[in-house]
């Protein structure tokens, strides 16, 4: 399990036009949202994905920088950018599964062709939403165990709007006895 205000697991991948993306050499003000999608086969990512793209701009002015990445391999990323249309979002490519259990996303197996006639991998990891600050410590994440219910942009930016000024602390920190 991740702990706020502790090192998140390291995470370097290939993106689609962007070079190299290595969490820990990220060049940001006040962190990375790292949005890990199930990928292509999923019609919900692409819906959740196309909100993310029109977030991008707001993220940067907050100093906060973006990426969406998927185990898909880079044919599979460059349809989803492709299909959603982003021309801001930077998407990754290739996460292994090992990576991303260590950031605490659940693991599904293939069910076959989706309602959108796209096959699943055999292995996938399920969705997972993080901020992650500029020292790469985690400061808000969540994982989902299937497609649904996934955390609002609109409503992270706005909590950027009352963090930043208040210098408000990630919460979740305590792990001691209870």
């Amino acid at each position: 399990m991740l702990i706020p205000r502790q090192k998140t697991p390291n995470l370097t991948l290939p993106t689609l036009d962007h070079g190299q993306f290595d969490l820990s050499s990220e060049q940001t003000e006040r962190g990375t949202v790292v949005c890990f999608y199930r990928g292509l086969h999923c019609p919900l990512c692409a819906t959740y994905l196309k909100e993310f793209e029109k977030k991008v701009a707001a993220f940067a002015e907050r100093g906060v920088n973006c990426i969406a990445i998927s185990s898909d391999g880079e044919e599979r990323t460059r349809a989803m950018a492709e299909k959603i249309e982003a021309k801001d979002l930077r998407f990754g490519y290739d996460l292994p599964l090992s990576v991303a259990k260590e950031w605490g996303l659940y693991i599904s197996t293939s069910r076959g062709k989706t309602s959108i006639g796209i096959e699943e991998p055999a292995l996938f990891s399920e969705p997972g939403l993080f901020l992650v600050t500029p020292e790469q410590t985690l400061y808000y994440g969540a994982v989902q165990t299937m497609p649904f219910v996934r955390p609002h942009f609109a409503e992270l930016v706005a909590a950027l709007d009352f963090a930043i000024p208040n210098n408000y602390p990630a919460r979740g920190e305590y792990t001691g006895e209870v």
